[in-house]
């Protein structure tokens, strides 16, 4: 959602996650491990015990591969996130892929704006522009792509992953179809404008709209209007007793934790004061954080 642009780098992302997978269980010995799946299941159940807090991975950012990539996606999806955050863009020729930004330069071995580019074009280009050679086959995936590989994992999971829904640039009609057909729709959230969450609802009327709110004035009409699900606040303005007044409407409150917000002191905050879905570039960080935390 938010245009920080995350370093990332393949030695950071290895150096990472050998950090979190050597002692992702607290009181335990390394030696004492399972496998790093049951590890992060069992900080998830920590955290659980402390707080009623969802984390989601903003633009899949595992750190280990670039942003919103199959490669990526499928990191954070053994994290066992609630939410995987993806960005999604219209090309020439109608066919929803995931990008953040309106241009294929930074991410992307390609140039100009993505609107410009049929898909076949955009399937020709690298996206792993900034990490290291083994991304280089790494492809703009395509909508469909990313709801198949999700709705596999729900399917072999017990604890299901689901998309958080950033509406960048695309019609309400075939995302709303995209996500239908791979069972991914009633559970999805949906960031966007007003006017593009609008019209997302007369195309589904349940789908779960998730639309900015930048101070409590705003929040009846915004409600009128959208019956959100939930609000995207932005951290600097949030404080709880905005988070109580979200909450007595029957609305959940999310919230980006990202650059220098990005640390454990906000965390900590965040949930204490009842942030029900932390966004994150940093998903382990979240966890070790609050299973450890008691205030």
């Amino acid at each position: 959602m938010t245009n920080r642009q995350p370093v990332q780098t393949w030695s950071l992302g290895l150096l990472f996650w050998g950090l979190i997978t050597s002692n992702l269980v607290i009181g335990q010995s390394t030696d004492k491990l399972g496998s790093v799946a049951d590890s992060i299941k069992k900080y998830r159940t920590l955290m659980a015990a402390r707080y009623p807090t969802g984390v989601s991975a903003h633009r899949g950012n595992s750190q280990l591969a670039p942003e919103n990539t199959l490669a990526t996606f499928r990191e954070v999806l053994k994290m066992q996130v609630d939410y995987i955050e993806i960005d999604v863009r219209t090309t020439q020729d109608g066919q929803l892929i995931i990008l953040h930004d309106g241009s294929l330069n930074r991410t992307s071995t390609g140039t100009g704006p993505v609107s410009d580019q049929p898909l076949s074009a955009l399937k020709t280009l690298s996206a792993g522009k900034g990490f290291a050679d083994r991304f280089q086959t790494e492809r703009i995936p395509t909508l469909a792509e990313v709801c198949q590989l999700v709705a596999h994992w729900n399917a072999t999971h017990p604890t299901p992953t689901n998309l958080y829904v950033d509406c960048k640039a695309v019609a309400p009609a075939p995302l709303v179809e995209t996500l239908q057909t791979y069972g991914l729709l009633k559970n999805a959230v949906f960031y966007g404008s007003d006017d593009a969450l609008l019209a997302l609802k007369q195309v589904a009327p349940t789908a779960r709209l998730m639309p900015s709110l930048r101070k409590a004035e705003e929040m009846p009409d915004k409600i009128n209007k959208l019956n959100p699900y939930a609000f995207d606040l932005n951290w600097l303005a949030v404080n709880e007793t905005l988070i109580q007044q979200i909450h007595q409407q029957g609305v959940k409150a999310f919230s980006d934790l990202l650059g220098p917000l990005d640390s454990p002191e906000q965390y900590r905050k965040a949930a204490h004061i009842g942030i029900d879905v932390i966004q994150t570039d940093y998903v382990i960080s979240v966890y070790q954080t609050l299973a450890q935390s008691t205030k």
